[in-house]
């Protein structure tokens, strides 16, 4: 185990596990940033792109974790992770764990590998593969702040890095709540789009309106933050909760008479009208925020 130096300075050594499309994409920027990178896939053949930029492929993730103290693993899934790790020494190991799971996987994770000498900061990848190494990449992390602060400046090689907090799971639940929120976001844009179908304005010309009224719209979510912290729903609200409830109607027979299916946005008309029914007619949409509350 040791570091690397080139003439822009010292280089730390990794060790990559999982050299599918964004592990792959993640070795290439470590590599081109003058990092020695160790590689293991479970199939061996797919390590190929990356050891023919310099990366040198270990024949089990055991040998890959004793090349290195950094140790990255960017795998399917938390069993996965499991699997690939049973078998290595992790006494002194420094593990990054890029794989998509669940806070509660990122926890029991955490706590798996300081049984077994290591310490583990989880991390949630926001961008695709082609983004890794552009500015708009971004990754959250969560865990032992000292391991964040120690490697800060190799993770942020192919992304931005983002600490979230001490508990391993938070970087997870920020992950899938960005991502909860895109869904959201798709669900109203091809909802946009049916309802223009068979008419004469092409998509394209459509496209721009809808982006400019999304991104205008999107600020509100900083009034909706203003408003859960203060407790008070009713602050500031611009059109209240009666006044959409009242809109509903219009775009549900919009919908019918244009032949498109509302069921991307009646579920949560339903909720309005629920918080309506509730008693809360002068807020805005947060209250809604409650009701999904399950505990």
């Amino acid at each position: 185990m040791n570091d690397t130096t080139s003439s822009s300075g010292p280089r730390t050594s990794l060790t990559l596990l999982g050299t599918g499309a964004m592990g792959t994409a993640l070795g290439r920027a470590w590599l081109a940033a003058g990092h020695s990178l160790t590689v293991w896939n479970r199939t061996p053949e797919r390590t190929a792109a990356l050891t023919a930029e310099g990366a040198v492929a270990a024949d089990s993730a055991a040998a890959a974790v004793a090349a290195n103290r950094l140790v990255v693993a960017c795998l399917l899934d938390d069993t996965s992770v499991g699997a690939a790790l049973e078998g290595a020494d992790l006494t002194g190991r420094d593990l990054v764990n890029l794989t998509t799971g669940t806070p509660a996987d990122a926890r029991a994770r955490a706590a798996w590998a300081a049984e077994r000498g290591a310490r583990l900061l989880d991390g949630g990848i926001m961008a695709v593969p082609p983004m890794i190494g552009t500015p708009g990449a971004f990754v959250f992390y969560s865990g032992d702040p000292e391991l964040f602060e120690e490697h800060r400046d190799t993770l942020a090689v192919p992304a931005g890095t983002e600490y979230v907090g001490a508990d391993p799971g938070l970087a997870a639940l920020h992950d899938v709540a960005l991502l909860t929120g895109m869904y959201g976001m798709f669900a109203g844009i091809t909802s946009a789009f049916a309802l223009m179908r068979d008419t004469d304005v092409a998509p394209k010309e459509f496209a721009p309106l809808l982006v400019s009224w999304l991104n205008a719209m999107a600020g509100q979510a900083h009034g909706m933050a203003d408003r859960l912290a203060s407790g008070d729903y009713t602050t500031d609200v611009v059109s209240n909760l009666a006044m959409q409830v009242a809109g509903t109607g219009t775009l549900l027979r919009t919908a019918e008479e244009q032949g498109m299916s509302p069921e991307l946005i009646t579920p949560f008309f339903d909720l309005m009208h629920r918080r309506l029914a509730d008693g809360h007619g002068t807020e805005d949409t947060t209250g809604l925020t409650d009701l999904l509350r399950t505990r």
